[in-house]
Parts: C-alpha cells; structure tokens; sequence
C-alpha cells in the first residue's frame, strides 16, 4: 500500500503532507497513548539503527559482522514499518519541497561530480 496515494494537505499549507490523525483525543492528558508508543518506538530504532550503522562499518569479524549487518537491517525494517503506520495514521508529516529547492539540491549534488577523481565512480 502506498501512502502518499492517500495524502492530505492541510487547509492553507501547501508545504505539509500529511494524512488525517486517528486514534489519539484532541486534548493530550499525561497518560501515554498509541501514537506516544508507536513514536517512542520509531525513536528508539532510529537510535539502533545509528549505532549499528558505526558497528557494522568497525566489525573486524566477518562472522560479527553479519550478524550486526542483519540486527541493522531487521532495524530499518522496523523503524519503516513504524514510519508508515505513523504516516499512514497522520500522525506523521512531511514538508514537500519546492521544484526549485529539488533543482537546487540536485545542482548542489551534481557540482560534486567534479570533486571525483576521473575513472571512479561519479553521478552518471
């Protein structure tokens, strides 16, 4: 399923994507409700998968290796999944950008191009 299908803008902001929020009252009380755990979550494997980035970059053991390579992947799987299931329950937003800052972005990137020695691998 793909859920920027679904989008919503809201009323008067063009720059925010984002889909109707469900599931949690208009007034927050101090008790933890779905979306404070599926967030706590999201954090916590944004977290992991930082970590593990570092370790599976160090491991000096090919077996270590693969096995913080797999944690790192399970990890990311995980931090998608919550990532949609937030979006999805709109109580995750995203800023759209303008076509000038996507074309800025991309000259910025393809001036690097340059920065490569020759023969290696550049933006094609």
């Amino acid at each position: 399923m793909n859920y920027f299908d679904q989008q919503q803008q809201q009323p008067g902001d063009s720059s925010v994507i984002k889909n109707t929020s469900v599931g949690v009252p208009k007034i927050k009380g101090p008790e933890l409700n779905d979306r404070d755990i599926v967030n706590d979550a999201l954090a916590m494997e944004k977290y992991l998968t930082d970590g593990y980035n570092v370790f599976v970059r160090e491991a000096s053991h090919q077996a270590l290796h693969q096995v913080a390579m797999n944690n790192f992947a399970d990890a990311h799987r995980m931090a998608r999944d919550l990532y949609e299931l937030m979006f999805a329950k709109g109580w995750y937003k995203l800023s759209s950008a303008s076509g000038q800052e996507v074309n800025q972005a991309f000259q910025q990137f393809l001036n690097y191009q340059n920065q490569f020695p020759p023969g290696t691998m550049g933006l094609q």
